[in-house]
């Protein structure tokens, strides 16, 4: 185990352990209703969150590239997990967590970890409202105590049209148990911020539905008692048909689950001065989703509150991940019986709160104010998500992200005159040299708009100077447009020198053709004869 290695190098005293253990066991208390809930709202058994807690969390503690990383199930998942329930039943949501396994092991030893965490933030936030949505949308149901006639559906209208059919058959005694759990989450966060809310409010409430014999639907109605052990491993089932199916889900699991647990170790590494390992988190993730789906679990990822809460709760590193799936077993083990007595209706008031926490209000609306690039990827981004599905919306608020920093970029991008000649219709027929300076990096957002004003100006003069030396970068579009003008030039008569090219702007200058004697490079504009 690396990290387990690299704590003892380091040095771990009893006072450590202590530390950890008390961090471990704050993070168990929060984590063992929100696993058993987010596996519930994801349309499979409580059990199964348990198993995924247990197994994932241990192995992204003793693996991961982030010290104080705690992985599991986590809210963002809850969409992509019921649907893939819904399409190819729990067999093939093991496969496809399995698959996903893989292939963040494929990505790690790619080195792709590196580039995942560079996600556009109004896309971090356009998803992450957008998930929140999601997530209270599913548990209407729940909180309402509705019954519905068939399925519920996945798609929101068509979800939102059904809960409205099934108005008339609203349990007040759901209802009630739901506001109270959210009342007293909130309350004891504001006056008792060091209790575990969630844990004392689904007790208080499980207590009140058994005492009062309330007919409200608990875990051992829906599921029947937990077991009391965690399964023995075995491979999914694969075949062709199987593996087709899962494919899809696989790759939206990897896409989500590295972003989510990048992001997570991204907040780890603000709140403790330390920097985490992409890579290593992304190999480290990617063998927890292994180890969950061989014991039945499901989608393992980083999860931004729980690693909060470690490293609020005083974690000196991964020993208290660790000891926080012990906690959780240890549950398991010996007080599996009294989930049963858990009205969902709470666990559902504890996902509403999580849904609330998840949406970014504040940040939404500053990037609906900052500029019309930005609020049009955080839109675009979420509605994509609601409305669509969540892969869709990463991939194309990622790819406006993209675009707007295009046309960002090239906007930073211009030519000026170096001297105090006009700009560009008054330079004058009889000029032996003009010298014109490049600003900001000139790639090919910035090349085509660029190019035809150079153009316009090579008509004239004889010798033509660019002088490079406050341009950072180039690429092979920007080195192509130079070339072709030398190459214009010098059909007219003329000459093109590049005066201040750093050296790697030189390279790319070369390689895409801008050579002698068309092209001459000069060290500065006085060196130009």
């Amino acid at each position: 185990m690396p990290k387990l290695v690299t704590v003892m190098r380091e040095g771990y005293s009893l006072h450590d352990l202590r530390a950890d253990a008390l961090a471990g066991l704050t993070v168990a208390i929060v984590a063992l209703p929100l696993s058993m809930a987010i596996a519930i709202a994801s349309g499979v058994g409580p059990e199964r969150g348990l198993y995924t807690t247990i197994i994932g969390g241990t192995l992204v503690s003793a693996f991961g590239g982030s010290r104080h990383q705690i992985g599991g199930p986590a809210g963002a998942f809850i969409v992509l997990v019921s649907a893939c329930v819904m399409a190819t039943g729990v067999e093939g949501l093991v496969l496809a967590t399995f698959l996903s396994g893989i292939l963040m092991i494929a990505a790690a030893a790619l080195r792709l970890g590196t580039y995942i965490k560079f996600i556009p933030y109004p896309v971090t936030v356009g998803f992450t409202t957008g998930i929140a949505v999601i997530i209270f949308a599913s548990q209407i149901k729940d909180l309402l105590g509705l019954t519905l006639s068939g399925p519920e559906p996945g798609e929101i209208f068509d979800k939102l049209s059904a809960l409205w059919d099934a108005r008339a058959t609203v349990t007040p005694a759901a209802f009630v148990v739901a506001a109270s759990v959210v009342a007293m989450i909130l309350g004891l966060k504001r006056f008792l911020p060091g209790w575990p809310n969630m844990l004392i409010a689904v007790a208080i409430a499980a207590a009140a539905v058994a005492l009062t014999g309330a007919g409200v639907e608990t875990i051992a109605t829906r599921f029947g008692a937990l077991p009391r052990g965690l399964p023995m491993p075995a491979l999914p089932v694969v075949n062709l048909a199987a593996l087709t199916a899962a494919l899809p889900f696989a790759l939206s699991f990897t896409l989500l689950g590295s972003i989510e647990s990048l992001l997570s170790a991204v907040v780890a590494d603000g709140m403790t001065g330390r920097r985490h390992r992409s890579n290593a988190e992304l190999m480290a993730q990617g063998v927890a989703n292994i180890g969950s789906s061989l014991f039945g679990g499901f989608c393992v990822t980083g999860t931004i509150a729980r690693t909060a809460t470690n490293v609020r709760a005083g974690s000196r590193g991964p020993v208290s991940g660790m000891l926080h799936t012990l906690f959780v077993l240890l549950f398991l083990l010996v007080a599996a019986p009294l989930a049963g007595f858990i009205p969902l209706a709470a666990l559902a008031g504890v996902l509403a709160v999580v849904a609330w926490t998840m949406a970014e209000r504040e940040e939404f609306r500053a990037l609906l104010r900052s500029s019309r690039g930005d609020a049009l990827v955080v839109t675009i981004t979420f509605l994509l998500v609601v409305f669509r599905d969540l892969t869709t919306g990463i991939v194309v608020g990622f790819a406006l992200g993209g675009l707007v920093f295009i046309r960002r970029m090239s906007d930073a991008a211009g030519i000026e005159p170096a001297e105090e000649e006009p700009f560009p219709d008054g330079v004058a027929s009889d000029v032996d040299c003009v010298t014109y300076r490049l600003r900001g990096p000139y790639f090919f957002g910035a090349a085509a708009r660029l190019a035809s004003i150079l153009d316009r100006i090579a008509d004239h003069p004889r010798a033509f100077v660019i002088d490079m030396a406050d341009v950072p970068f180039i690429d092979s579009s920007g080195a192509r447009a130079i070339a072709l003008l030398g190459h214009k030039l010098a059909r007219k008569g003329g000459q093109l020198y590049v005066a201040g090219a750093r050296p790697e702007v030189r390279r790319v200058l070369i390689l895409g053709g801008a050579k002698d004697p068309e092209v001459r490079f000069v060290a500065n504009r006085g060196a130009v004869t």
